[in-house]
């Protein structure tokens, strides 16, 4: 694995334990988790290997940020959840890293996401209820994220993303996204809304018609 270009202050590998994981539709793998020194901005981000990751070439990896509503409790207010057990398998299959950032709320944290949706329930959508409550529209920074690939040796990935502002941060960070990797769509009657807004505001590639057309109905 070729090593990125050093954009950003140096991290390196504080702990590494494997974790057996299960999801609640019984899907289980094995994590290898790292945690790190180091990091830019002092928060407890983790990295899971997934599958052969140490010996690929050029790694499956996707940055997922922190939802608590959403990958622990299962709301369909957003489509987190099913998007992080979809890439556990998927980077399990092709190998390469889970990184687990710590960015609830597009980074306003989570009491202000949820003031959030009170203003989406009032009729904003997602951006602009962020904007409302004085935040940014998206606050998250992948600098650590780009931290703890290098601290790994990886410069070059392919990126399993909807956003191409993860790209565009992590191109900017010294890390080659050789390829960018779709999600599926995972739309329900309570996040198409949300789904709509992210495809139409900021360009996510998430191909809604499609999803209706094979019978995913909101």
């Amino acid at each position: 694995m070729s090593q990125p270009a050093s954009r950003h202050g140096s991290a390196a590998v504080r702990t590494r334990v494997r974790v057996p994981l299960r999801f609640p539709d019984g899907y289980q793998t094995t994590a290898d988790v790292l945690t790190f020194h180091g990091l830019a901005d002092g928060k407890e981000h983790l990295l899971l290997g997934l599958g052969g990751w140490e010996a690929a070439a050029v790694p499956l990896v996707r940055p997922h940020s922190e939802c608590l509503t959403g990958d622990v409790f299962g709301s369909q207010r957003c489509d987190c959840g099913p998007q992080l057990r979809e890439a556990a398998e998927r980077i399990t299959e092709a190998g390469g890293f889970l990184l687990y950032l710590r960015q609830e709320g597009r980074g306003i944290g989570l009491y202000s996401k949820l003031d959030a949706y009170a203003l989406q329930d009032a009729g904003l959508d997602t951006y602009e209820a962020n904007t409302a409550l004085g935040h940014g529209e998206d606050e998250r920074d992948y600098t650590a994220a780009a931290q703890m690939l290098a601290a790994v040796g990886v410069g070059r990935i392919r990126l399993l993303s909807n956003n191409p502002d993860k790209a565009d941060q992590l191109e900017r960070l010294g890390v080659a996204v050789a390829e960018r990797v779709p999600t599926g769509v995972h739309v329900s009657e309570s996040n198409v809304r949300y789904l709509t807004a992210k495809r139409d505001h900021t360009s996510h590639s998430i191909d809604l018609d499609a999803a209706f057309s094979l019978g995913v109905t909101a």
